[in-house]
C-alpha cells in the first residue's frame, strides 16, 4: 500500500484542486489523509520560508538584542556546519513581533536561494529524516509539487544545471522514502498555453510579475535570452520536456492524469480509481 502521493505538474495545471480531491476521497476511504499544499510551514518533508545560516552569522544576529529572543526558538536546529531557521514559521507564530530587520537578514539565506548542492544535500537529508518519522505512524501523507517542481525549479529555472543533476536530485529524494511506497500523480495539459494563461488570468499582477521575473532573469531563461511572460512560457516548455523525462527515468508507481478539460467529476472518478488501485483496497 503506497502511503505517500506525490501531487506533480506544472503551474496552471491543476495541482492544487487534484491534491484536494485526493485528500477527500482518501478521507472518505478512512485512509487517514494529511495534506500539505505548496507554501506550507509546517511542511514535513521540505522547507518552505526557512534559511541556512553559518554559525559565524547566527552570533552575528543574535548580537542585536531586538533578534535574541527569536532566535532561541525550539524550531532552529544544526545542520553541518550552520543552523536551519524557519523564519517563516516564527512569522507565522510571532506576526508583527517579529522583526522585519530579522526577516530581511534571513531571506538571502533562504533554501532555495542557497548553491543547487548545499540545496539538494538539506532537502535530501530532510525527506529522510521525513520517511523515518512517516514510517512508524499511520499517516496517508498527500505532497503538492515539492517531489519533482522544487528540484527542477531550483535546478533548470533558477540555475540552468543539467538535466542529470536535477534527475540525480529527485531519484535521490525517491530512494529516500521508498519505505513509503510513493505514488507519483503527474497532471497533464494537452494545450498548456492555454493553461497557463488561464492562470495568469486568475491571478495577481503581481504574481505574474514576479513569475516571469523568476523565469527570465536567472538561470535557463537568462541563458537563452527569454523575456517577459512570453519567455517565462518558453522556459516552461522546456520544464515540461523535462519533467515528461524525469518521469519516464523514475522507478515509481506513477500515474499520468489528463486535466485539460478542468471537469472535476471526470478527474474525481479517475483519481479514485487510481487510490483504490495503490491503497490495496
Amino acid at each position: 500500500m503506497s502511503r505517500l502521493i506525490l501531487v506533480e505538474g506544472l503551474p496552471g495545471s491543476g495541482k492544487s484542486t487534484i491534491a484536494k480531491l485526493i485528500h477527500e476521497i482518501a478521507g472518505d476511504m478512512s485512509l487517514n489523509p494529511v495534506l500539505f499544499q505548496e507554501g506550507d510551514v509546517n511542511h514535513p518533508a521540505d522547507y518552505e520560508s526557512t534559511a541556512y545560516v553559518s554559525e559565524e552569522e547566527y552570533l552575528r544576529l543574535k548580537e542585536k538584542p531586538e533578534y535574541q529572543p527569536f532566535l532561541k526558538s525550539e524550531y532552529i536546529f544544526p545542520f553541518g556546519e550552520g543552523l536551519v531557521i524557519p523564519y517563516g514559521k516564527l512569522k507565522k507564530e510571532y506576526g508583527e513581533e517579529f522583526p522585519s530587520g530579522l526577516l530581511q537578514a534571513l531571506y538571502p539565506h533562504d533554501i532555495y536561494e542557497l548553491p543547487f548542492e548545499l540545496n539538494e544535500q538539506l532537502i535530501s537529508e530532510r525527506w529522510k529524516q521525513f520517511a523515518q518519522k512517516a514510517y512508524t505512524e499511520n499517516y496517508y501523507y498527500i505532497f503538492e509539487c515539492c517531489f519533482i517542481q522544487n528540484p527542477v525549479t531550483v535546478g533548470m529555472v533558477k540555475y540552468g544545471v543539467s538535466d542529470k543533476q536535477v534527475l540525480n536530485y529527485i531519484e535521490g529524494l525517491a530512494n529516500e522514502v521508498s519505505s513509503l511506497r510513493p505514488l507519483l500523480i503527474y497532471i497533464e495539459q494537452d494545450h498548456y498555453g492555454y493553461a497557463f494563461e488561464k492562470a495568469v488570468k486568475e491571478r495577481s499582477p503581481q504574481w505574474s510579475k514576479g513569475f516571469a521575473e523568476y523565469y527570465t532573469k536567472q538561470g535557463y531563461g537568462k541563458k537563452h535570452g527569454m523575456q517577459g511572460l512570453g519567455g517565462a512560457l518558453e522556459v516552461l516548455m522546456e520544464r515540461r520536456r523535462l519533467e515528461n523525462s524525469i518521469y519516464d527515468e523514475l522507478h515509481i508507481a506513477k500515474v499520468k492524469i489528463n486535466n485539460s478539460n478542468f471537469n472535476t467529476v471526470e478527474v474525481r472518478e479517475k483519481l479514485k480509481e487510481v487510490i483504490c488501485r495503490y491503497s490495496g483496497e
